[in-house]
This record gives C-alpha cells, sequence and structure tokens, in this order.
C-alpha cells in the first residue's frame, strides 16, 4: 500500500524546496564568480565547498565569519543579499512546513499510517466495533475483561478523542472513516485470521445489511453482531448468515412474557447476564388490564406478546398523524392524547389497571407518564423503557417496578454471544422450556453451588485443554465427571453444575456426569472460584490432571503411566 502520507510531504514542500535550492543556487553562484583577496593581496576564487559551506551557516544565521579570507566590498554586498535571499527561503518553507503539521488530510493519513502498523501488530483476538458511544464503550470494556482485543472505526472525531481519553489497557486501535466500505474494513483488519467478530449496531438498518453483506465477502469465517428493527430485516440478515441479530425490542417483548409465564426462566436470564443472582425475588407481572403509552417499535412488540396470551391491553399513542397500518385489535384499543394527562388515564381505566408501561423515546415523558400513573393509582406495578444510560440515576430513584434499557440488552447480548457463545447457546434453548423446569434447576444451582454461580466454558482442543486431549489422543476414555474432581482430596466432590455439552451440531442441556467426552466436545459449566480454578489446572496442567485421573500425589507422575 503507498505511503500516502509521504505522498502528501513530497507534495506539498516540492515548492519550499525548490525555492531553497534556488537561492543557495544563487548564493553560491555569485561566491564562486567575484574575485576576492588573499592575505597577500592576490586575487582568488572561492572554491565550491567553501561557498556552500559559508552560505550554509549564514542562511540559517548561525554566522562564523568570513572564510577563508576577509571579502571585499563586493563580496560582502553579495553577502548582504544572499543572506535576505535565504533567509526568506527559509522562512517560506518552515511555514510551509507549519501548514503542513496543520493540513487535515495529512494528520489523518499520519493517523492511518499508525492504525496500519497497529493492525499489522495486533496479533491476539480482536473484534471490529463500528462507532463509539455508550453501548459500543460498555461491549469494549467486557469484551477486554474476557481477553478479547477491540478495534474501533469511527467517523466523529469529537467520539474518538473520548475514546483516547478513556485510556483502555491495552490500547484500543480507532481509525476515522466517514464511511463503512470494503477498503475501510480491510484496512480494520476483517481479514486477519484473529479477527473475530465486528460489531454493527446502527439504527439505519439498510447500512447494517450492507456492513454485514461487505463483512461475510471478506471474510466468511467472521461473526457478525448486528442490530434489527424489524422482523423482516431481522430475517434478511439471517439469510445472510449474520450469527447475532439483535432486535432489542424483541428482546423486552419476550423477557415481558417470561416474566408473565415463567419466572424462573426470566431469573436464569438475569443470571446468565449478570444482572442479578439466583436468589433474588422473583418479578411482579401480575395478569390483569395492562396499558402501554407509547405505540412506536417496543410498544407494538409488547401488545403483540400481551395479545397472544389474552390479557387485556390499553394503548396510548401522542402521535396521531403517525404512518403506521394498524391491525383490527389495535385499533380498538388505541387513543390518542398526551399520557400523562390525568384525564386520559382515568378515561381509558387506570384505577382497574395491574400495571402501565411507559415506553416512548424521550426518558422525561416516561418518568412523568409513571408519576402521575402512580397518583392515580399507588398499587399499579410500573415498567418503563430507559432510552440513555446516563439517566441511570434518575431511573434507579424513581421506585420503578421494572425498568428496561434497550442499550443494556444489546451490551448483554452481544458480549455473551461473542465472549460466550454456549452461554448464549444454553440460554437460546432453556427459552423453550418451562417455569417448573427452570424452578428446578435454579434450586439445584443455589443448592449446590451458591447464589451467583460463575460460568465456564472450553473445548476439549490442544489448545485450551491439552492434557485432556492427549490422555483421549491415545484413545482412553474420559468423563464429564473428571471436571467435578477436587484436587485437595480426589474423594469430594467440587461445587460443579453441567449445564450443556456440544458435539459437533448435537447438543446436550444439562448433560450427567457419566458423559462420555470427546475431543472437540465443547463444555459450559457452572461452579464457583475454588472449582474454577481446579478445572483449568486439570486441563492445562499435567500433574494436576494426572492427581485428578487416579487420586495419586502429583510425584508419582515420575514413574509414569502416561
Amino acid at each position: 500500500m503507498r505511503n500516502n502520507s509521504l505522498f502528501i510531504i513530497l507534495q506539498k514542500m516540492r515548492k519550499p524546496f525548490l525555492v531553497i535550492l534556488i537561492s543557495y543556487t544563487i548564493s553560491i553562484i555569485g561566491f564562486l564568480l567575484i574575485e576576492g583577496k588573499d592575505s597577500s593581496g592576490n586575487v582568488y576564487h572561492m572554491t565550491i565547498f567553501d561557498a556552500f559551506y559559508f552560505v550554509s551557516y549564514t542562511a540559517t544565521t548561525i554566522g562564523f565569519g568570513e572564510l577563508p579570507y576577509t571579502f571585499t566590498y563586493p563580496q560582502r554586498i553579495w553577502v548582504t543579499f544572499s543572506t535576505y535571499l535565504s533567509v526568506l527561503g527559509w522562512l517560506y518553507s518552515i511555514g510551509s512546513l507549519i501548514s503542513l503539521f496543520q493540513d487535515k488530510q495529512f494528520l489523518q493519513e499520519i493517523e492511518k499510517a499508525k492504525f496500519l502498523r497497529q493492525i499489522k501488530n495486533l496479533n491476539e483476538k480482536f473484534i471490529v466495533v463500528l462507532g463509539y458511544n455508550q453501548i459500543t464503550r460498555k461491549i469494549i470494556m467486557k469484551a477486554m475483561d474476557q481477553g478479547l482485543r477491540t478495534v474501533v472505526i469511527e467517523k466523529d472525531k469529537t467520539k474518538i478523542h473520548n475514546l483516547i481519553l478513556e485510556n483502555f489497557t491495552p490500547t484500543v486501535p480507532v481509525l476515522y472513516s466517514e464511511s463503512y466500505s470494503v477498503k475501510v474494513l480491510e484496512i480494520a483488519g476483517l481479514k486477519k485470521r484473529n479477527c473475530k467478530a465486528i460489531v454493527s449496531l446502527f439504527e439505519d438498518d439498510a447500512l447494517n445489511l450492507k456492513i454485514t453483506l461487505i463483512a461475510k465477502a471478506l471474510n466468511k469465517n467472521i461473526k457478525v453482531a448486528v442490530k434489527s428493527t424489524t422482523t423482516n430485516h431481522t430475517e434478511n440478515l439471517k439469510d445472510l448468515d449474520a450469527e447475532i441479530v439483535v432486535n432489542p425490542f424483541s428482546i423486552i417483548s419476550s423477557e415481558i412474557n417470561l416474566a408473565l409465564w415463567s419466572p424462573n426462566l426470566f431469573k436464569l436470564e438475569k443470571w446468565l447476564y449478570g444482572i442479578d443472582n439466583l436468589n433474588a425475588s422473583l418479578p411482579i407481572f401480575p395478569k390483569g388490564l395492562y396499558i402501554v403509552c407509547g405505540y412506536g417499535r417496543m410498544g407494538r412488540k409488547i401488545f403483540e406478546k400481551l395479545n397472544e396470551n389474552d390479557i387485556g391491553v390499553k394503548l396510548i399513542e401522542i402521535d396521531k398523524n403517525k404512518n403506521v397500518e394498524y391491525s383490527k385489535d389495535e385499533i380498538s384499543n388505541i387513543v390518542y392524547g398526551n399520557a400523562d394527562d390525568k384525564e386520559l388515564l382515568l378515561n381509558i381505566g387506570i384505577k382497574e389497571a395491574v400495571a402501565i408501561a411507559a415506553v416512548t423515546d424521550d426518558d422525561t415523558t416516561n418518568l412523568s407518564i409513571l408519576a402521575t400513573a402512580k397518583k392515580l393509582n399507588p398499587n399499579i406495578v410500573t415498567i418503563v423503557r430507559e432510552n440513555e444510560m446516563i439517566d441511570d440515576f434518575l431511573f434507579r430513584n424513581a421506585n420503578i417496578n421494572h425498568i428496561f434499557t434497550p442499550s443494556k440488552i444489546l451490551v448483554n447480548k452481544i458480549t455473551n454471544a461473542l465472549v460466550m457463545p454456549l452461554s448464549d447457546k444454553f440460554l437460546r434453548l432453556i427459552i423453550k422450556k418451562d417455569n417448573e423446569w427452570a424452578s428446578k434447576l435454579v434450586s439445584r444451582l443455589v443448592r449446590e453451588i451458591d447464589e451467583k454461580p460463575l460460568l465456564i466454558e472450553f473445548e476439549i482442543s490442544e489448545l485450551y485443554a491439552p492434557e485432556v486431549y492427549n490422555y483421549l489422543l491415545k484413545n482412553q476414555s474420559l468423563f464429564l465427571s473428571l471436571f467435578g474432581t477436587s484436587l485437595h482430596n480426589k474423594e469430594l466432590r467440587n461445587n460443579v453444575v453441567p449445564l450443556l455439552l456440544q458435539r459437533e451440531n448435537d447438543i446436550m442441556l444439562l448433560p450427567e456426569w457419566e458423559t462420555e467426552i470427546k475431543i472437540g466436545d465443547k463444555i459450559l459449566l457452572a461452579c464457583d472460584e475454588h472449582a474454577k480454578n481446579d478445572i483449568e489446572y486439570i486441563c492445562k496442567n499435567i500433574y494436576e490432571f494426572y492427581y485428578a485421573l487416579t487420586g495419586k500425589e502429583k510425584q508419582t507422575i515420575l514413574k509414569g503411566i502416561l
């Protein structure tokens, strides 16, 4: 690739360089032609070296003196002319150089060259994040916590400065670009083998679709985590093999549905995302009349879920002129007006309602709606959409029962899918289970581990579990129970619960300890900190693996059956 910064330097500094060259040439020729007198009064002519040497230190105003002999008056007149000529040449050149270092294009090319060096030297696994904001900042931080590097492309220079000021460790390479073209994504390292995913969370569905197309064309093995706002767009993205498609409003409506019919599943989901522990109280979503204020993307998804489950819903929409085609059910249940108007809320049945959801795209409006509703019906369950994470303090202090933040859902879903893919698969599988199944799993996890178990996932491979891999390579048999062994006493069991085992395309949910493990298996376990350390030792340390396998002290390996 051409060095554009060097090209710009040569282009911008060509005239200043020629000015200095011409001024030096004129001055040197004059000194060569003008006669001088030596110490004996004889005529002499300066050599080209003496002339160049004298002009060099005179033009830079250093001034060592006349050489090799005292100058004659004609020579001194020429010195005066040469000094002004060369100094003006240097001033012009220095001014041009200062202008160059203030040139936006040049500075961009310097930053681009720095970025290219960083990408070239990036040997760890990394993801490419498009755009820097509150959401992607959280994704970067969570990815770093799991040892995953990130690269950012941003078109807003202010946001780039904010990213730099965060002073992430390790450094997050950032590229300024006004577009997300094939060339830009290629520069960002999308074709590198250690690039594992690209994250595109723009509101523009068409842009997300375009980025998915480009990413898959550049690297078929890369994961694409992308935001979707409609069902149709979600299907289009899945047709392009986008692995992680997130529609936060669909997720929120599904969570409300879970809370209504399978509260223990909802509890498991919040634990998997690290939001709550397993001893948290069950969410309260009573059966009865619901009032949904703000009939946009989120309000529509909530209405669809409640309507599917024969739960009564009344809708309030502020904008009468919204260009939306409503179904018969929607038309019969929708009214128009300000949802924080007391008279409107009374007319729609606020006193009989069991819950109210304020889901407009304005946080102040949502808080005002719920404050009014609480005055009219103090026992009503409040549900709210939090649009901006910077308003978190206000929502936490507003005594609201359930807060749904689309941006946090994006962070949780994407980081979980990228960093803990087995955990994401586990969640998608258990959603199909019922509340009784979930209740038993919650009780088992709390009883056998604690209220907030850790998650560990790994693959039986030479890289992640070399000792287990080498043993199985010799056609020896091993069982899942190996990973529950305590390294302090083989007769005791650690606090571990197997959650999932994936073997190629087959997935076993809650596998038994007696399950035989094979090379290539991917395993998800819930455990405590002590058990997690033991599992890592068993996978990677030959002495600890030997003890877990045989119960003998690790020193006996020198006599070795392995």
